[in-house]
């Protein structure tokens, strides 16, 4: 008796799946349409729709148009049930939003960092959490879980290994979060964060293969083969600014030498500007603002700076066959004055098969790839919890 309803306990977890799934996918629908899409029988979905409204999970939104008949009650899912925090951790600033359970953002915070030690950051980096937390209105599932992408190599547990241009090496991140907020936390490479914000709500949308390319201080890339998040063997795939490109070339953060992000990254670019006597001009918005104003010297830089982006654009085309490379993170900025170096540079060095079918993008979601991304991690988290049975319908949190 105890295994027949450990049985009816798990079936019924299932179909409870099936059913927020279909709502998911495809909403607004009937309960009609629930049972046609998913096979289970009328009777049965009627019930767990009761149990996913009960828990606030679903409600209905009207009727929908009749072919005879009654009209159809149509369903929607509640995307304010719950809240997520997405944290992007760059090497010199800290961008967090607060979502709800459709990624709609709630509110956003974005900090400059100055110093890159772990216990500086942490406080920053918690500072930027409890913000948004604190402006999260009241909901039945209240904060969901909390994502970070982190601009470095993170293991199963959640610890930063390694993340060169920050200079941390076997930071805990995950735990340390988790015992300050009691919360599900989930800590991944930002690279690896943007491509999901860029598949999920950005330029990759039905797009099964590509490649997210993060350009900022360092460069990183997210690899989705077959609408999947590919990791590696170890969990560590993705560090493309470190393939060489220069085989006795400059000294990188990493410890090797000819590096991408040596010569393609935010702080390549910075550092020719200074070498070449571009007075006037500190950081990225800088460069920009000039770039806008005129000035072809740096209009110029910016248009080498794409030259070198494309040299490592091409091999990862050479490499991987994607449908689409996607280009991310701050130096987007700079599309204007870098785009059309870049895609010379790519149909110039990249063999023509698979280049053909090749879309070359950039970020939709601009600087918001990875906080977006991160932002996903908590919410997927969340529902994988709920049709684990880990988060029952109706037996809520209230408030945060």
């Amino acid at each position: 008796m105890m295994t027949e309803t450990g049985d009816q306990t798990l079936i019924k977890r299932i179909n409870t799946a099936i059913v927020l799934e279909a709502i998911l996918r495809g909403a607004p629908l009937s309960r009609a349409q629930i049972s046609e899409r998913t096979g289970l029988n009328k009777a049965t979905v009627s019930n767990l729709v009761q149990e996913l409204i009960d828990g606030s999970l679903v409600c209905e939104i009207g009727t929908g148009q009749s072919s005879g008949g009654r009209k159809p009650v149509l369903l929607e899912f509640v995307a304010t049930a719950g809240h997520a925090v997405g944290v992007d951790l760059g090497v010199n600033y800290i961008r967090g939003v607060l979502t709800d359970l459709k990624g709609a953002i709630v509110a956003e915070r974005v900090t400059a960092l100055r110093q890159t030690e772990p216990e500086p950051v942490l406080n920053e980096l918690c500072a930027c959490v409890d913000g948004l937390i604190s402006l999260a209105p009241p909901s039945p599932y209240g904060i969901v879980g909390i994502g970070v992408g982190v601009p470095g190599l993170v293991d199963d547990s959640g610890t930063v290994l390694l993340a060169p241009n920050l200079k941390w090496r076997g930071v805990p991140l995950r735990d340390r979060l988790a015992e300050r907020y009691r919360l599900p936390v989930t800590i991944d490479n930002e690279a690896n964060a943007g491509a999901l914000g860029e598949q999920k709500y950005g330029a990759g949308r039905r797009i099964s293969n590509l490649v997210y390319v993060s350009v900022g201080i360092g460069i990183g890339a997210g690899l989705i083969l077959q609408q999947s998040l590919y990791k590696g063997a170890s969990g560590f795939s993705g560090e493309i600014g470190h393939m060489s490109v220069e085989a006795f070339g400059k000294p990188c953060a990493c410890g090797n030498q000819g590096c991408w992000e040596a010569y393609a990254s935010e702080r390549a670019l910075l550092e020719r500007a200074k070498h070449s006597g571009i007075e006037g001009v500190d950081d990225l918005d800088g460069l920009l603002a000039a770039a806008a104003a005129g000035r072809e010297d740096v209009q110029a830089l910016l248009a080498q700076a794409g030259e070198y982006l494309g040299i490592g654009v091409a091999n990862i085309v050479n490499a991987f066959n994607p449908e689409a490379v996607i280009i991310g993170n701050r130096m987007t900025r700079a599309r204007p004055w870098l785009e059309d170096s870049l895609r010379k540079t790519v149909v110039r060095r990249t063999m023509s098969f698979p280049l053909r079918h090749l879309q070359l993008m950039f970020a939709e979601l601009g600087d918001r790839s990875a906080v977006m991304g991160a932002a996903e991690m908590a919410i997927s988290g969340f529902f994988a919890r709920l049709k684990a049975g880990a988060v029952i319908p109706g037996r809520k949190r209230n408030g945060q």
